[in-house]
């Protein structure tokens, strides 16, 4: 049976509206293009949707012909405001936006909870007040909360969780209160980090993954054929309480201590780089959090996920520019008549030649490191072997040349396709280089896990410590599965850190928002 012509009507509305969400202003002749209608059927929605308040004309477009077709309309952003609030342990974050998600206030307060509930309460409310004044908004629509803990799937509420504190829960409660007529929507955070990176992140082109959170606490989020799946009493992704192999116990009902948390919780990362000696005196400052010290040790090792840069060119004379942290520069010459030049901190240069006066086993390739003063070394490289040099530890051999063949050393392949480039390491290269090789083993152990139970395809490393590792803990992990799971599966750093909390808490809002108003 045929639509009626006012059931026709909001079908094209609709559609034109979630076009608008999804795509940004349009004009008239862009809307007839994406949903096929015709001509008069386009000016009619636009027409009428103008009329309801719902979108409005915010420009023109660069086309030269005036007219209807030329003017760009959007959704009207003032329609409604949002807000959003990431819940830490340590103190809550909120952003105010409009409607179309443009930000307007932001702000961050720390909390004490040895204050007590009620004082801990009063500072989160009245931050998300003072948010939404200066935002200019006098109603909030939809606030979206994100916490550590779970969600009851009946409620849609937090659970009273073991290990959080009691201002979490009597927040939910004191926002209802202050805010009335506002709609509040609570989720977990790793979820919402989730949707953000499938938005706006490393997950924009998946509809399956799990994005492992690192940070203070360890968990997980599923989504599986573009659906969260936050199983049967909200605890899918639970991974802190994983029984693993390397603690000194089991795990409890009440307490993650001995599963996986242990061994990639925040704590255990630092404890970690203490025992392998870039915490403390010449390492990363002891303030620096499990994140900082991931970082210094990505920049350490001269990988390319702490601030370098990659880039890779194909085919004949292709090379490898690395960026080594700080004003370190490195570059990998391959190909008929490429040369390179890399340096990697202090007195450390190194000089790479294609067919140069040093090859090695007949690869054609030459390798000269100065390892300080007159000393230099040659270093014969046949394929795409990686060679990892530290320059602390270099042999200092005057004016005469060593010679090292790496043989058939294992390449490494990275998510891109692409080989590993050669890594030059700093003064504490081998250390930092041990660090991320045994926090990669640590989390090898959760990520085979979830890729044997789920088969994700892909794993985002998130968190403020999964985006700090960057390429260089997610190749290391990778290596690690290829070797663990006969299940194929990329791994890739978190493209928003810390920060997809808030963005993912934000886009909930903005969704529940415009589902209600156009709905």
């Amino acid at each position: 049976m045929p639509a009626s012509p006012s059931t026709a009507r909001v079908i094209n509305d609709r559609l034109a509206l979630r076009l608008l969400q999804q795509q940004g202003p349009l004009t008239a002749g862009r809307l007839k293009q994406l949903t096929g209608l015709s001509r008069p059927t386009v000016a009619d929605l636009v027409e009428r949707l103008t009329a309801s308040g719902l979108i409005e004309m915010v420009g023109e477009s660069g086309e030269q012909r005036r007219g209807p077709n030329a003017r760009l309309y959007g959704i009207v952003g003032d329609r409604a405001y949002l807000a959003a609030l990431d819940v830490r342990l340590e103190g809550v974050s909120v952003l105010v936006s409009d409607l179309v998600g443009r930000v307007l206030a932001e702000a961050s307060v720390p909390i004490d909870g040895a204050s007590g509930t009620g004082p801990a309460v009063e500072q989160a409310v009245a931050l998300v007040e003072r948010a939404a004044k200066e935002a200019g908004a006098e109603q909030l629509h939809t606030v979206g909360v994100g916490a550590p803990g779970l969600i009851d799937p009946a409620t849609g509420e937090l659970r009273d969780t073991t290990g959080l504190p009691a201002w979490h829960r009597r927040l939910v409660a004191a926002l209802h209160e202050r805010l009335p007529g506002t709609h509040i929507v609570v989720e977990n955070e790793t979820n919402l980090a989730a949707l953000a990176e499938q938005r706006d992140g490393a997950a924009h082109d998946r509809d399956t993954f799990v994005l492992l959170w690192l940070g203070m606490g360890i968990g997980a989020a599923v989504v599986l054929d573009g659906a969260l799946r936050r199983g049967a009493s909200g605890g899918a992704g639970e991974l802190g309480f994983l029984p693993v192999p390397g603690t000194r116990g089991l795990p409890s009902s009440t307490d993650c201590e001995g599963g996986f948390h242990s061994l990639a919780g925040a704590g255990a990362v630092l404890e970690l780089a203490r025992e392998c000696g870039v915490l403390g005196a010449g390492g990363a400052g002891e303030g620096a959090g499990a994140a900082g010290v991931v970082r210094w040790a990505v920049a350490e090792v001269g990988g390319f996920g702490g601030g370098g840069e990659v880039g890779f060119e194909a085919g004949g004379g292709s090379r490898v520019g690395v960026g080594a942290g700080g004003d370190s520069d490195a570059g990998v010459g391959a190909g008929r008549g490429s040369d390179a030049g890399v340096g990697a901190r202090g007195d450390v240069d190194a000089v790479v030649g294609a067919g140069g006066a040093q090859d090695a086993g007949g690869s054609g390739v030459g390798v000269g490191v100065g390892a300080g003063g007159d000393s230099d070394a040659g270093v014969g490289a046949g394929g795409d072997v990686d060679v990892v040099v530290d320059a602390a530890s270099a042999p200092d051999v005057g004016d005469s040349g060593a010679g090292v063949d790496a043989g058939d050393a294992p390449d490494v392949s990275v998510s891109s396709g692409h080989s590993a480039p050669t890594r030059i390491a700093g003064p504490l290269g081998a250390s930092a280089d041990r660090f991320l090789d045994t926090l990669a083993d640590r989390l090898a152990l959760g990520v085979a896990s979830v890729v044997a139970l789920l088969d994700p395809g892909c794993v985002v490393l998130g968190g403020e410590v999964g985006q700090a590792g960057g390429d260089e803990l997610a190749v290391r992990v990778a290596e690690r599965i290829v070797r663990m799971s006969p299940l194929p599966a990329e791994v890739r750093p978190s493209a928003l850190g810390g920060a997809a909390v808030l963005r993912g808490a934000l886009l909930t809002a903005q969704d529940g928002a415009q589902g209600e108003l156009f709905g």
